[in-house]
């Protein structure tokens, strides 16, 4: 079985939540809600946190977790992950987001298992099904059109598959089902050394999806799909939620 790492790209500048992997949950700061619960997944080897700033890393060693300090100039949260993978002996890399502190151990366990017994794929992916129409029709939401074989056909922020015989698009959810693509990625350590180095793809620039990279330089993308996306705090609003939940559920 190949050998796995999670590794949770954490930065401290944030245009909406400036420190947001501090944010305490509890009395937990929320990038170590994250990283307690991928610990938990049965197909990772290690967890890393991949940051680039000094108070993230002090945090994350205060509770004993281990911490790469990155360059500081990563424009994306892949090629942060790829700095610290470089150097490690693990064939599957685990990109985890910081941003979501009630990450399910087992849709990491899910994920890397697809990977793992997907031989001719280079990534493996989460999707899940989209139950009201405005995250259907809100270009904030990636969407993603599957094949028969749960492989990606092509990732939008429009509303794909495009249904021409219904004219309200309010009622499309009727008409089948329609999937959220979660940024949650797992890669093969030599396809993710390459995906950093490619040049930016004209799709991806149009839609602003880094994964349409992958899909433009003709590699396969398998998807497994879990009943319904995990909290993430993008806001201070949100944080504000994230722990109304955790004190809900009555977490640790």
């Amino acid at each position: 079985m190949n050998k796995a790492v999670g590794i949770i790209p954490a930065r401290y500048a944030s245009t909406r939540f400036p420190g947001k992997p501090l944010g305490l949950i509890g009395n937990k700061p929320m990038i170590q809600h994250v990283y307690e619960r991928a610990s938990h997944a049965k197909s990772l080897d290690k967890v890393i946190v991949a940051t680039d700033d000094e108070r993230i890393m002090q945090a994350v060693k205060s509770f004993d977790g281990d911490v790469f300090l990155t360059r500081t100039d990563h424009q994306t949260g892949s090629d942060r992950i790829a700095e610290v993978a470089e150097n490690l002996d693990f064939a599957i890399i685990v990109n985890i987001q910081g941003d979501e502190p009630f990450v399910d151990p087992d849709a990491i366990d899910q994920t890397v298992e697809l990977l793992q017994n997907s031989p001719d794929a280079a990534i493996s992916t989460l999707v899940a099904p989209i139950r009201n129409s405005s995250d259907l029709h809100n270009p904030d939401v990636a969407k993603v059109v599957l094949n028969n074989n749960h492989e990606a056909l092509y990732f939008s922020r429009a509303a794909i598959p495009y249904n021409r015989d219904e004219k309200n698009p309010g009622k499309w959810l009727e008409y089948g089902n329609y999937y959220q693509h979660i940024g949650f990625y797992v890669y093969r350590k030599e396809i993710l050394m390459q995906f950093v180095k490619w040049p930016l793809g004209t799709l991806e620039k149009r839609e602003s999806l880094e994964q349409l990279r992958l899909l433009e330089n003709g590699y396969k993308i398998v998807c497994a799909e879990v009943p319904q996306t995990a909290m993430c705090v993008d806001t201070p609003e949100d944080l504000e939620k994230a722990q109304q939940y955790w004190e809900e559920q009555q977490l640790v």
